[in-house]
């Protein structure tokens, strides 16, 4: 991965207070197509074959990494294949298998309590819209955006981890700090095709190049775009 060039001109805290919403949106444009051109495979990272199995996933993930959840969810499936099986567990049991995901007790519940309601209000098949999800047991809105958008391929919002919120507050996209607001500012400056695909591409520069604690700015393909790079 090569570093980006610095032309004149670059990006600053200042002048990123001064942008307008024309020239913001502009700038996450020119963000959007670099991150593509970057990480041309970017997807998401959670393992699953129906929107069922990403939803089961994506409950596991909360405040759990990606890899753990795919290394318990073959076992999952294995033995709780569909939404009825789930509603038809032991609560011991389901906790057990998911014990490594961290806050087992809360989501083995939420699990259960998601099979009985898919079950009793939708036949088992999980519903399409953002209301009918949010409605579910343990599904909250950045869930139901994850399966919105990789599930069925519909862009009704913008996912909002740690990740995006971190990276979206250093190119100074959005000053606020929590998910629903960073959410509303991302969905007016990024285009609605690419919400889900947003998320995807945050994540991975998060994880690879713009880290927490220690940014690689000098690694980074928008450094010239980004007025919280240190040069």
């Amino acid at each position: 991965m090569s570093a980006a060039p610095r032309p004149r001109g670059r990006t600053t805290p200042g002048r990123a207070r001064r942008e307008s919403r024309k020239a913001r949106r502009a700038r996450t444009g020119d963000i959007l197509l670099r991150l593509k051109e970057e990480y041309p495979d970017a997807r998401c990272a959670l393992v699953s074959r129906s929107p069922f199995e990403l939803l089961v996933a994506t409950i596991l993930s909360a405040q759990c990494t990606d890899k753990r959840v795919n290394a318990v969810t073959p076992a999952l499936f294995t033995r709780f294949p569909a939404a009825a099986d789930f509603a038809a567990a032991e609560l011991g049991e389901l906790e057990e298998i998911v014990r490594s995901t961290g806050f087992f007790r809360n989501k083995a519940r939420s699990l259960k309590g998601l099979g009985q309601a898919l079950c009793d209000r939708h036949q088992g098949v999980v519903p399409r819209t953002m209301g009918e999800l949010t409605k579910l047991p343990g599904v909250g809105r950045k869930t139901a955006n994850v399966v919105l958008g990789n599930a069925f391929g519909i862009d009704e919002g913008v996912v909002v981890d740690t990740h995006v919120g971190r990276l979206s507050r250093r190119l100074y996209l959005t000053e606020v700090t929590d998910p629903v607001g960073v959410e509303r500012d991302l969905m007016q400056l990024v285009p609605r095709a690419d919400w889900t695909l947003w998320a995807h591409l945050l994540i991975d520069h998060g994880r690879r190049i713009c880290q927490s604690r220690r940014p690689a700015c000098g690694d980074c393909v928008l450094v010239d775009l980004c007025p919280a790079a240190e040069l």
